[in-house]
């Protein structure tokens, strides 16, 4: 939340005026998405929120049947939970537009698309959650891989790829950007709604039916999240999470390096599930280690106030970047942007302007107040 908040630190907007250095061009890569087949940094964002929905699901049932709730209030709650969801990523996605854009590719959205599935099989016992991970990423790939390949004439550029575009060639073919199966039921999808004019393509090559296998990066948090909840030794914990971690990216750059699935995450393959939850284990593991093995703990805390109101944040880093900027430079001029010299400029916005949301969250925090959905 605070990566997305500060627009990725300016980093990469930073890195254009130094397209000579390879420091900061290397860092610039880390903090865009990549094209299409590979992993960046700035990539794992997504599968890390949406695996740490799945961490949190155990502890929250839990708790809640603890005080009493029944399991028809829970499924009620849990039906708006994901019917809210979707609409917010509709509504943010329309922000600025002349009409509501109807599209599904915001994480939120998606996160709500397969909520209630997850929900569902947070009551299984766990060798049927394994069954059922394996089972939808297996079908999903079964899918893409026995769907027609395009024909050898079409145009690239008619779906968006540029001239250059370094197509898939082979079996992988079968993952190309916007010449996919998941790209030709949004063909028909997302015509079902009102729009200024047809869907063709989607830009980034995002689809509705990622939440599919992105849906399984939440249900292995919630394999995760039962396995800490349930564990009484800490270094059981941390040695299952390293080793699913390495296992997990292991398992996902083999499909990958093999040629039987590209690492995509745009369209949330079945190795990118794999690979993104491996580092998202070891990224846990770091911070199960640090905060809970060895209770180093006070450094985290601007981290724990701006989990505290990740909706919120989240809200906030679509919305009101422009009206926070305009605010610092109302109260402090126009020049102090440039302080460290034009080409920092974006930098400098950018943490600035993080400052002034975590200073409001941390005012939700100092309130007790907190935005659930």
């Amino acid at each position: 939340m605070i990566c997305l908040a500060a627009n990725g630190f300016g980093i990469a907007a930073t890195a254009k005026h130094f397209p000579e250095s390879t420091a900061w061009q290397t860092l610039a890569y880390q903090f865009e998405h990549v094209p299409w087949v590979g992993c960046a940094f700035w990539d794992l964002i997504q599968p890390s929120f949406m695996f740490m929905v799945g961490v949190s699901l155990p502890f929250s049932l839990t708790k809640r049947r603890t005080e009493g709730a029944s399991v028809y209030s829970l499924w009620g709650h849990a039906i708006f939970r994901a019917v809210f969801l979707v609409l917010l990523g509709i509504v943010l996605r329309s922000n600025g537009r002349d009409q509501t854009n109807f599209t599904f590719m915001d994480v939120v959205s998606q996160i709500g698309l397969g909520y209630v599935f997850l929900f569902l099989m947070a009551w299984w016992p766990r060798w049927v959650q394994w069954i059922a991970a394996t089972a939808i990423l297996a079908g999903y790939w079964a899918w893409f891989a026995t769907y027609p390949l395009p024909p050898a004439d079409v145009n690239p550029q008619s779906v968006g790829l540029p001239a250059d575009w370094p197509m898939l060639t082979g079996f992988e073919a079968h993952w190309q950007k916007n010449l996919n199966a998941a790209r030709d039921f949004d063909l028909w999808f997302l015509n079902l709604f009102p729009r200024k004019e047809p869907y063709v393509f989607d830009g980034g090559g995002y689809q509705t039916l990622n939440f599919i296998p992105s849906l399984v990066t939440m249900l292995f948090g919630v394999m995760t999240g039962d396995f800490i909840r349930q564990s009484t030794d800490r270094r059981r914990v941390f040695l299952m999470l390293v080793v699913f971690g390495i296992l997990g990216i292991a398992s996902g750059w083999a499909l990958d390096h093999f040629g039987y699935c590209p690492l995509v995450k745009r369209i949330w393959t079945p190795s990118w599930t794999l690979f993104s939850t491996g580092i998202t284990l070891l990224m846990l593991a770091s911070f199960y280690g640090i905060i809970d093995g060895l209770g180093w703990k006070a450094w985290a805390f601007p981290l724990y106030v701006a989990g505290m109101n990740s909706i919120a944040l989240y809200i906030m880093g679509h919305w009101l970047k422009g009206w926070a900027k305009g605010t610092l430079i109302t109260h402090f001029g126009n020049t102090w942007p440039t302080m460290l010299g034009e080409a920092y400029q974006p930098m400098v916005e950018s943490f600035a302007v993080l400052l002034m949301f975590w200073l409001i969250v941390y005012w939700f925090y100092r309130q007790r107040a907190f935005i659930r959905i």
